[in-house]
């Protein structure tokens, strides 16, 4: 069984490159506090053989294992080691996030962008501003398929800059903005005499979460550069870049190199990121290579590029296109202001499903931000009290989950194997239980689980999330491996699944084969799980 490396993108910038692996940063190496350990013996005591094998592997010789299996209906226990203990959870930690934002919106709600004529209207001429308002809404139509579900691949494209086979979605990153400038353009109105203003005050970015949600997003953010090599060793490499918005330029000196050779291509962006320079070599029999630069200005980006989309639709804008967001310019309210556009999202479920299936790290702690906005309230850090309550509704005591952002990627993030499990226990008593449990990565079917297990009896019917910690030992010229964990549901039975987690804290590799080994380690104990006895009634 084979697992495929979907890491986060790193924050941390110095020449010691931090790794991310299945959807988690980790800015340095990370303790496990209030770990419980056991002999291998006492801990291994009664398990399937193949998985005691497992963990007597060489990267886990001073590291603790946290094992939980239940049957939901029934409450009876199949497997549990250290179920109480706490345990960095990696990107399970989304498991959290995305059921405390799936409660609070809905599965069904919709995020409904509007567009607003501020000023004065005579015929076809607006004498005064357009103001985008922003609702949170993760993809704007960036990722909408026809049938009004979101795409995904298995490696997401905010991974490019850390992960080889990051590939992007079909769908045009500025559809929804496309679709907003010609629904302006069809109210009526040709000219605007004035300026076009995005409303960002939904909530205010929070760079504790890192990263840091908007509340206008359009291509998660960046800017997508693909590299495909040239005709052959000396030729240049061929580019493609998107969304193309002004003043973002993007040039590159990147050259092909013979088959074989190494691939090494470097992203340098100006300071304020709209001059994006790539360098270095693709080898002949490469396959295209993508990579990311981060969008520094949000709001300036998407006035922009609602400009250029009016121009596009035949509306003529009189301010100049690029510049920064005149956000003195709105006013205290939309009354009297008529609506002349909107776009209206894909339900929350297919975000999560997103979220879930890709681990996205910036829709998970978007969730953080649309919690704390249900309640009223612009501050990010106050949808953490409102999570705390679904905590409660969900009946998790709030005490075993210990989270400081929403995608599982603060040193401090803490849980049990049994809180993990009565999530998940939660979401099978509630009409959304298989809208919940097919959002999950799939074994050997698609998300993170896409690579693994492709052959196995379990493949298809273990539905879980991944997630893993991971970062540089220094002093033993190794990596770290805080954290490699799964959790989800095992179909153990014609319509029946249990709840599981199983995680190792306190690994370590040689290399990041190791590390991916790590993680094809967690894919089988999640199959062998499946394989064995359960608690099936």
């Amino acid at each position: 069984m084979s697992s495929a490396i979907t890491p986060g993108r790193s924050s941390s910038r110095n020449s010691q490159r931090v790794l991310t692996v299945l959807g988690l940063l980790l800015a340095g190496s990370v303790a496990a506090f209030g770990l419980a350990w056991v002999t291998p013996s006492k801990e291994l005591a009664g398990l399937d053989p193949r998985i005691a094998s497992i963990m007597h592997k060489p990267y886990y010789p001073h590291a603790q294992w946290g094992l939980f299996q239940q049957n939901p209906a029934t409450g009876e226990i199949v497997q549990t080691r250290s179920a109480d203990q706490f345990f960095i959870p990696g990107s399970v930690a989304k498991l959290f996030s995305v059921s405390g934002t799936w409660h609070t919106l809905g599965s069904d709600h919709r995020f409904v962008t509007p567009v607003h004529a501020v000023g004065k209207r005579q015929g076809a001429t607006l004498t005064g501003d357009l103001a985008l308002v922003a609702q949170g809404d993760l993809t704007l139509g960036g990722r909408t398929r026809a049938d009004g579900t979101v795409a995904f691949t298995a490696i997401d494209h905010t991974y490019a800059d850390d992960v080889p086979g990051a590939t992007l979605t079909p769908q045009d990153p500025l559809a929804g903005i496309d679709r907003l400038a010609q629904q302006v353009r069809d109210s009526g109105i040709t000219k605007v005499v004035g300026d076009v203003i995005v409303d960002a005050r939904l909530f205010r970015s929070d760079p504790e979460l890192d990263p840091a949600p908007t509340p206008l997003i359009i291509n998660d953010n960046v800017i997508d550069l693909l590299t495909t090599a040239g005709d052959g060793p000396g030729a240049p490499a061929r580019l493609d870049w998107r969304p193309r918005v002004a003043p973002y330029a993007v040039s590159s000196t990147v050259r092909t190199v013979e088959a074989g050779k190494p691939t090494e291509i470097t992203v340098k962006p100006s300071a304020d990121g709209t001059r994006i320079k790539l360098s270095g070599t693709i080898a002949a029999d490469s396959d295209p290579v993508l990579r990311v630069s981060d969008i520094r200005d949000p709001n300036a980006f998407g006035r922009t590029a609602l400009i250029e989309a009016l121009k596009r639709a035949g509306v003529e804008v009189t301010a100049k296109p690029v510049g920064p967001n005149p956000s003195g310019r709105l006013p205290r309210s939309y009354g009297g202001a008529p609506e002349v556009a909107r776009f209206t999202s894909p339900s929350y479920d297919e975000y999560a499903r997103l979220i879930l299936k890709v681990s996205h790290n910036l829709g998970a702690n978007l969730g953080i931000c649309l919690m704390a906005v249900s309640k009223g309230s612009s501050r990010c850090a106050d949808g953490f009290p409102v999570f705390a309550k679904f905590l409660d509704v969900a009946k998790v005591d709030r005490k075993t989950v210990q989270l400081s952002d929403g995608r599982g990627g603060d040193p401090s993030d803490r849980t049990t194997p049994r809180a993990v499990a009565q999530i998940l226990t939660y979401w099978q008593g509630t009409s959304d239980a298989t809208r919940f449990r097919e959002a999950l990565p799939t074994l050997g079917v698609d998300g993170s689980l896409a690579f693994s297990c492709r052959s196995c009896p379990a493949r298809g019917l273990v539905s879980a999330k991944t997630g893993t910690v991971a970062g540089g030992d220094l002093v033993n010229d190794r990596l770290g491996v805080g954290a490699e964990t799964i959790a989800g549901y095992l179909e153990t039975g014609k319509g029946h699944y249990d709840v599981f987690f199983a995680g190792v804290n306190g690994a370590s590799a040689p290399d990041i084969e190791g590390v991916l080994a790590i993680g094809n380690d967690m894919a089988d104990i999640a199959a062998y799980l499946q394989e064995g006895p359960s608690g099936a009634s």
